[in-house]
């Protein structure tokens, strides 16, 4: 399996990371690509360096490398995950804007028909914000802010982050090791 991840400016690049982390140890090829204010996002939110997130991945891009491989359709990929998707990022991907790296891939899994998952990070959402992501989700891109899970009844922050990259991992068929799914006796 190989997956494109972006990482964007909104606030919990965490789920970025970990979805990184889970891919890396599940042995799936991993294409990155961190926007500018994810860098920025990354060293205000972790203790985690830009260089250390960048290694998790198998490749990793400049946003601004719009000649890299993973901008044009004949790049065979098993889809996209934005984690976390900035409003700006989604109106660009809307509006089929594609200025930078991760807006051009996402935009190349769409008219490739390929998966599309984006974890929108914002509140309160404005009406734009909600426009945009219908727009997007008619077109079968997959809208997934993470929003926590408390059925599992986490004892702490990490096993919150752990249920939401689990569930975004779901939509590509990969589990992970502690990921809870709803029923009886969890």
């Amino acid at each position: 399996m190989k997956l494109i991840i972006g990482i964007t400016g909104a606030s919990g690049v965490i789920y970025g990371i970990r979805i990184l982390e889970e891919l890396k140890k599940s042995g799936v090829e991993t294409h990155l690509v961190i926007s500018r204010w994810g860098r920025a996002a990354i060293v205000q939110e972790t203790d985690y360096s830009v260089e250390k997130v960048a290694s998790l991945a198998s490749f990793s891009y400049d946003e601004e490398d719009l000649a890299a491989g993973i901008s044009s359709g004949s790049f065979k990929s098993d889809g996209m995950i934005v984690a976390p998707c900035s409003m700006k990022t989604l109106a660009g991907i809307a509006c089929g804007y594609a200025d930078d790296l991760i807006t051009r891939a996402a935009d190349v899994a769409i008219k490739e028909g390929r998966k599309l998952v984006l974890m929108p990070r914002e509140t309160p959402l404005s009406a734009i914000h909600l426009e945009n992501m219908l727009k997007l989700s008619r077109i079968g891109v997959v809208i997934m802010p993470p929003v926590p899970a408390f059925y599992t009844n986490p004892r702490n922050l990490e096993e919150v982050i752990n249920q939401t990259v689990g569930r975004a991992l779901d939509q590509f068929g990969i589990e992970i090791e502690g990921y809870r799914r709803w029923g009886r006796g969890i």
